[in-house]
Order: C-alpha cells, then sequence, then structure tokens
C-alpha cells in the first residue's frame, strides 16, 4: 500500500530511504526547512538526487514521513487511573514528543503550508484517532462515568482539532507556558466529556 509520504512503498531493509530520513533529520536540527535543499539532503544520505526522488516528491513529504515515525512517540492510550491521569498522561506524551522534536513540528508546520499532498496526510493522520477516541467517549457514558451528550465523534474531532491547534502554539512559541497549556488542555478535555463532574 503506498502512502502519502512515498512515492514508492518503503521495504523495512532499504538502507537508501533510511539515509535519506536521517539526512534530513541531521539538516533540520542545523538549518531551517526553507534552506535545506535536496541536493545537501541526498549528499549527505550519500545517494544521487533521483534516488531521493524516487521515494519523496519534494522535501515536504519527506518532512512528512519523518512526522510519522514520530506519531508512535506521540500518542499513549491507557486503561489503567481515573479519566484526569489518563487524559493527563496522554497529553504530556503529546507535548513531551512535540518538544523533544520542536525542529521537525516547524518543518511539518512550514511542509504543511506549503503542500497540499502533505496537507492530506497531516489531516487523514488526524482523523484515524478520531474512531478510537469516540469509542473510549461511547464506552465511558455507557458505564455511567461520562453524561450522555454531542455525538462522540462531533466531540472527538473537535478534541483532535484543539490539539492540533495546541502543537502549533507549543511549537510556534506565545504567552502560554508549556504548563499552561498542558493545563488548559486536560481541563477541555475533561469538561468536554465528563461534564463538571
Amino acid at each position: 500500500m503506498r502512502t502519502f509520504t512515498d512515492r514508492r512503498q518503503p521495504q523495512r531493509s532499504d538502507q537508501r530511504r533510511v539515509a535519506i530520513l536521517e539526512s534530513l533529520d541531521h539538516h533540520l536540527q542545523e538549518s531551517s526547512f526553507e534552506s535545506i535543499n535536496i541536493a545537501d539532503i541526498s549528499r549527505r544520505a550519500g545517494v544521487t538526487r533521483s534516488a531521493f526522488y524516487f521515494y519523496f516528491e519534494n522535501k515536504a513529504a519527506a518532512v512528512a514521513a519523518l512526522m510519522e515515525q514520530m506519531y508512535d512517540d506521540a500518542f499513549v492510550a491507557t486503561d489503567e487511573g481515573t479519566p484526569e491521569e489518563r487524559i493527563r498522561a496522554a497529553t504530556d506524551a503529546l507535548f513531551d514528543t512535540a518538544q523533544r522534536h520542536r525542529y521537525l513540528s516547524r518543518a511539518m508546520l512550514q511542509a504543511r503550508a506549503s503542500s497540499a499532498a502533505v496537507r492530506d496526510m497531516w489531516d487523514s493522520d488526524r482523523a484515524s484517532f478520531v474512531p478510537p477516541v469516540a469509542a473510549m467517549i461511547d464506552a465511558e457514558r455507557r458505564s455511567g462515568r461520562a453524561p450522555d451528550g454531542p455525538d462522540p465523534t462531533l466531540l472527538a474531532t473537535l478534541l483532535l482539532e484543539f490539539n492540533d491547534r495546541l502543537l502549533e502554539r507549543l511549537t510556534a512559541g506565545g504567552a502560554l507556558s508549556r504548563e499552561q497549556l498542558a493545563e488548559g488542555a486536560v481541563t477541555i478535555w475533561l469538561r468536554t466529556i465528563y461534564g463538571t463532574r
């Protein structure tokens, strides 16, 4: 199956693709997305420009491939603890990953602004989390832990859109600290799903 980011379906043993992504990751730690060019990425990876284009349509698609690797670290689901403990753990994991890879998050925001394919991938990845969050909301309601309310899919979609905006703010910086953003996020998720209880 072809992904949004790859022109060819990668093989796990494909060292050229790995080398390209490692090179891009190094370049992003040293300079901005705009200043990096494919020739530099290819040279550092020890491959030709045509090898780069064999895998990726452009550097934005390669940045998106790096982000896909990061998603595994960012999203944590657990059934243990109180609702607040579970939501706080998921928020902390998301924020920790975004801060650890701030340079990559910044590049992804730039890539998303310049590439329709990357925007589609971003939206598709976010949408893939809607069914499990909606199922969690529905299960909490059926168990009596959360009150009835609007459609769980609608709430899940809006909460994940909210997380998307939080990650942008965390990456770009602003008046609110990470702790304030995290506390606000936990409160909004809890109040949205559980009401005031």
